[in-house]
């Protein structure tokens, strides 16, 4: 079985700076492009940032200049650096993985519980 674990989330104020982290566990084969996607109260998931993985990130526009994806393929790990924080950036993060299993040979996407992080000054 795969998981998939954020961590790092919390409140900050604005301009402040925040890590979070995904580990991915589990039967894992391989990893392919893993993602950032943010959900704020009311409204529906979007994608943050994606990185593939050969390591090539792409970012919605609202937070280019801002935050970094990055990952650490011996680890499993996905990262989101986040900076220069706005109020706007309020939401559950939730981090998503394509992943093929051990068990099934298959691919599919996972996603994490979720981790919260609050700008407010």
């Amino acid at each position: 079985q795969v998981q998939l674990v954020e961590s790092g989330g919390g409140l900050v104020q604005p301009g402040g700076s925040l890590r979070l982290s995904c580990a991915a566990s589990g039967s894992i084969d391989s990893i392919g492009d893993m993602a950032w996607y943010c959900q704020a109260p009311g409204k529906q998931r979007e994608l943050v940032a994606r990185i593939t993985a050969g390591g090539s990130a792409y970012y919605t526009d609202s937070v280019k200049g801002r935050f970094t994806i990055s990952r650490d393929n011996t680890e499993k790990t996905v990262y989101l650096q986040m900076n220069y924080l706005k109020p706007e950036d309020t939401a559950v993060y939730y981090c998503n993985g394509d992943i093929r299993s051990w068990g099934t040979g298959m691919s599919q996407y996972y996603w994490g519980q979720g981790t919260q992080v609050a700008v407010s000054s």
